[in-house]
């Protein structure tokens, strides 16, 4: 009897022993989180001995026995994990089995073009600028005509709405601007099939049909809104705008939009010169007649929304003034005295 009693005692306190050091935390006070990497092919007493290393659990053995218990030796996901001394055995190791990794943050604003990304994932440490543009195309290349640099990836096989795409030129105006949450240690390509796929998922079908519709290309809409995503603020004002300026093209009139400008010299004003106008690009719509060779910005939904959906109105001109309220005109007189008043 005495016998059977220890046995019962041994097995709880074995128990008890198992569950504390699974159940309870390293230390509860220590909530700093740690990034800790979990390497592609590890085995699980290698993640447990790593653990125990970086001070994130007391004893490997706990975390060796929780994942053979649960038979998940095999189910533990290789990436880049959140975790912190505060976190159990059974926290961390659910982290691990359901691939709960790290997520970096960005934050890609209505209108950013490939240089803004570029240097925003720079400042962030991920990736230089040259990588982005190595992968997705230089800005203001003409690829037909340069041979000095490597072709960007084509990703047309991958997003249809790609198709209509010049391979020749960048991937201006499809990396959708959006918040991501990213994989922490994810790669650039898989950040930028992340903005792709938010593109095609806003683009719906009915978008696209209305475009077929209307007999333009899904890059028509895109390059003219990527203008009216940098010109303009509100959607009525854009609608407005998309009209005058699908007009002028129809007539054959030159769009003659600064943001074109800008985007070739790289200034945040702004203001245009006359000899800016003058720059031989044939991203300068002042030049050249027709929509720009690629757009100049990544256009949001709205903007996208009015570039197929343009407001008719017996207007020709427009312009900002400098609180970012849109003044139209339908004469070049009226334009003209629009000027002298609001852009002194």
């Amino acid at each position: 009897m005495k016998k059977i009693i220890i046995f019962f005692i041994l097995i709880f306190v074995s128990i008890a022993f198992l569950l504390q050091g699974i159940f309870l935390v390293k230390d509860s006070n220590l909530r700093e989180e740690k990034f800790f990497l979990v390497e592609k092919g590890e085995s699980a007493f290698q993640i447990g001995k790593n653990l125990e290393k970086e001070g994130l659990i007391k004893n490997r053995f706990f975390f060796d026995f929780y994942i053979v218990l649960k038979l998940s030796q095999k189910k533990l996901q290789a990436g880049e994990y959140s975790l912190n001394p505060s976190m159990n055995i059974s926290k961390i190791a659910q982290k691990i089995i359901s691939g709960d990794v790290a997520k970096e943050i960005l934050t890609i604003p209505e209108g950013w073009n490939l240089r803004d990304i570029g240097w925003y994932l720079e400042g962030k440490g991920m990736f230089q600028v040259e990588e982005l543009f190595e992968l997705v195309g230089f800005p203001l290349i003409d690829y037909s005509i340069t041979k000095d640099l490597p072709k960007p990836k084509d990703f047309s096989a991958d997003f249809d709405f790609l198709k209509d795409k010049p391979k020749t030129i960048n991937l201006e105006g499809y990396l959708f601007p959006d918040t991501y949450y990213i994989n922490r240690g994810a790669n650039l390509e898989e950040i930028v099939r992340k903005m792709l796929d938010n593109f095609g998922q806003k683009l719906t079908i009915d978008l696209r049909n209305e475009i077929k519709k209307q007999k333009k290309t899904i890059f028509d809409i895109v390059r003219m809104a990527s203008l009216i995503e940098k010109e303009i603020k509100t959607l009525e004002d854009k609608k407005l705008v998309s009209g005058i300026l699908w007009k002028r093209l129809k007539n054959k009139i030159p769009l003659q939009v600064d943001a074109t400008i800008t985007y070739i010299t790289g200034k945040k004003d702004t203001g245009v010169s006359k000899a800016e106008t003058e720059i031989n690009s044939l991203y300068n719509t002042y030049k050249y007649q027709g929509l720009p060779l690629g757009p100049i910005s990544n256009p949001g939904l709205d903007s996208i929304l009015a570039a197929i959906y343009p407001e008719n109105s017996q207007y020709w001109y427009y312009l900002s003034n400098s609180d970012g309220q849109t003044i139209f005109s339908k004469t070049l007189e009226e334009h003209n005295y629009a000027k002298a008043k609001y852009l002194r």
